[in-house]
């Protein structure tokens, strides 16, 4: 009897193993998209994109920065860039990913820069999402000089989103910590290999002379990466998640 037990336990995991690796294998397949938000942010802004790219087989993951979106309660005036770089470092690594396709919006391209660097070996691509594209020794203020009007949104260390109204319910925009913008990102130019590209949004109506992140955009050209433009305001992940997944997942 005993002896019976055993044999049909070796028979039924004999019997699992090609379903398994069916499924490692059929996962492996499927493209990687690590997408990292903005400031002020969380992983909750690309819930929609998120959806539409599971819909096509990708398998996605949003991390949210430190401080930001659900992880507000770990707010700090010691967050730095670094401690986002190694947020999502940590997530590649931890999650065992390989082969990521590396997206970083706006703030989160100075993210994404210093991720590439740190794990070029785990990157397939990068994607740079109307987003900084910073040089080593950068900072967000290096490249976007402080102006008056941000001045006016700093307040005990934490850059204050003026549009979140008192009382608003959760999900929305949190305060970001100064020292994220302020931080020189240290690259050591081990990601330049990587392929990567640059979606510049432009609202309708307006001119892409005009848009924030132009410079930027003009960097990637330089560069000699792909380049392309999105009809969308700052936001494309609410004003235009179909057509922004659509050029997500050609440029996968």
């Amino acid at each position: 009897m005993f002896l019976r037990k055993i044999i049909s336990r070796i028979v039924l995991i004999c019997l699992c193993i090609p379903v398994i690796s069916a499924k490692a294998q059929n996962n492996a397949a499927k493209p990687v998209f690590m997408i990292v938000h903005g400031a002020w942010g969380g992983s909750w802004a690309f819930k929609k994109v998120d959806s539409l790219l599971t819909e096509k087989g990708c398998i996605v993951y949003r991390p949210s920065l430190t401080g930001q979106g659900e992880r507000v309660h770990l707010a700090s005036l010691e967050t730095g860039l670094q401690t986002h770089i190694n947020d999502v470092v940590n997530m590649i690594l931890y999650e065992d990913l390989h082969d990521v396709i590396l997206v970083g919006h706006s703030y989160g391209g100075m993210v994404i820069t210093g991720v590439a660097d740190s794990v070029p070996d785990r990157i397939k691509k990068i994607i740079y999402l109307d987003a900084f594209l910073p040089s080593n020794g950068e900072s967000v203020f290096t490249i976007f000089p402080l102006s008056d009007g941000f001045k006016k949104m700093i307040s005990n260390g934490f850059i204050v989103p003026p549009w979140v109204k008192p009382g608003t319910p959760p999900p929305h925009d949190v305060p970001h910590p100064l020292k994220t913008f302020t931080d020189s990102i240290v690259l050591k130019n081990r990601a330049q290999n990587i392929p990567s590209l640059y979606i510049l949004t432009v609202e309708k109506g307006k001119e892409a002379k005009d848009d924030d992140f132009t410079s930027q955009f003009e960097r990637a050209k330089k560069k000699g990466w792909k380049t392309f433009q999105l009809e969308s305001d700052h936001n494309p992940q609410w004003s235009a998640p179909q057509a922004l997944v659509e050029m997500l997942y050609l440029n996968r």
